[in-house]
């Protein structure tokens, strides 16, 4: 039994399971029931050994179950963490740089940005996300600082696109050079964009962001919805004072356009000035928005998923809310973080890196990466700190970490 349990055995077969439960269908193309100890591990009960062998007592007592144990997908235990959580979600920021200056994301007085010498090339993110892609990661999101403003965006998204395993590539962008690039990237493989807006109001806008652009962003967002992208996810940052009295507009936004708004709680970064009487909760955004649409539907997600997602009837788009602060969801976290400088972080909320572009530059072999990498995954912590202790540890500010 131990050795079904080794580095990519037993998480391959809980991945086997779990792609069941979710209504995956097999290769016969006849959908797989998962069996009810599998159930709880899609319900978020931690894997003991004990489940561990209950499952594998229900997989081998059925035709479908010695299916599922002879065709799981393997996934690396280097990327399972000590509480059982599988990472195969990895964000990856292309740059520090940004052409807007967000109040949440960068200090006022800017940030002192990495040499480009330090920063990781095209080729070096292309062998990380190979490493990564091999051992189980299936989504892969670009972020920054900007990530369109690099020059080669379009040729890395092409080359993750060959990576065999990937099935999401996608992007988060301030949207101001998104007409531009979007028909290029759509073609290179680009399929999930995330575009940051925290307000409707033009004025605001330059106010939020300390930049122009409005328009652009809006245009952006129309020229995703024509080219297909569906959702087109809008985040926005809600802070009190600034436009928690849009909650109303945002969510009537979503009538007419195939939107997934997204408002997210304010969380403390270094130089945001992140004040506890600035973050509007997820439950007083929710109800100040039912006493509008008393209607309004909550939708189910996937077990990883970080937003709460409801409906108003009838619309055509959708909103959900980042509870990050309010109600963590660090149980369920799925993601792992590469800075544009190489380093990985485990926990957004987390001060501790481990830099892969020195052992990279150094000569490391593939397979003293994923031991790296495995072993700072095994130090993810449960939970992140809370609010309060969070915004007084040392960490980047957002733009240094990749959103």
């Amino acid at each position: 039994m131990a050795a079904a349990w080794g580095r990519r055995g037993g998480p391959a077969l809980l991945r086997g399971v779990l792609g069941a439960a979710s209504g995956r269908a097999c290769s016969s193309g006849a959908p797989v029931r998962a069996p009810s100890a599998a159930a709880q591990v899609e319900q978020g009960h931690y894997v003991t050994a004990s489940l561990q062998t209950k499952i594998l007592k229900e997989l081998q007592s059925s035709e479908r179950g010695r299916f599922l144990l002879q065709h799981a997908v393997p996934f690396s235990a280097f990327l399972t963490d000590s509480f059982g959580r599988q990472h195969n979600y990895l964000r990856i920021s292309l740059t520090e740089k940004c052409n807007l200056r967000c109040q949440y994301c960068m200090p006022e007085e800017g940030v002192q940005l990495t040499p480009k010498s330090e920063l990781l090339t095209a080729q070096e993110i292309i062998t990380l996300a190979r490493l990564f892609v091999k051992e189980g990661v299936e989504k892969i999101r670009l972020t920054g600082g900007e990530p369109l403003i690099r020059p080669d965006v379009v040729d890395i998204v092409g080359q993750l696109y060959k990576l065999e395993g990937l099935k999401t590539i996608a992007v988060t962008t301030n949207g101001i050079n998104l007409t531009r690039l979007l028909p290029r990237l759509k073609e290179a493989g680009l399929n999930a964009i995330n575009i940051s807006l925290d307000t409707l109001v033009p004025a605001k806008f330059e106010f939020i962001v300390r930049r122009k652009g409005f328009h652009k962003v809006m245009e952006g967002i129309h020229k995703a919805t024509e080219l297909g992208y569906r959702p087109v996810k809008v985040n926005c940052v809600v802070m009190r004072g600034f436009n928690e009295d849009e909650l109303l507009g945002f969510v009537d936004f979503t009538k007419d356009l195939p939107l997934d708004v997204r408002f997210i709680e304010y969380m403390p970064f270094d130089g945001n000035k992140w004040n506890f009487k600035k973050m509007v909760s997820y439950k007083e955004m929710l109800d100040t928005i039912k006493q509008r649409w008393p209607e309004l539907e909550k939708l189910t997600c996937e077990t990883s998923s970080t937003a709460k997602s409801y409906k108003v009837p009838h619309f055509q788009g959708q909103i959900s809310f980042i509870t990050s602060m309010s109600e963590h969801f660090c149980g369920s976290c799925n993601r792992l973080r590469i800075t544009a400088d190489g380093n990985l972080k485990v926990c957004l909320f987390g001060n501790s890196e481990v830099s892969l572009r020195d052992h990279l530059r150094s000569g490391a072999s593939e397979e003293e990466l994923v031991q790296i990498i495995g072993a700072a995954v095994g130090r993810k912590k449960k939970q992140h700190a809370g609010m309060f202790n969070i915004s007084q540890m040392k960490n980047r500010p957002m733009i240094l970490i990749g959103g």
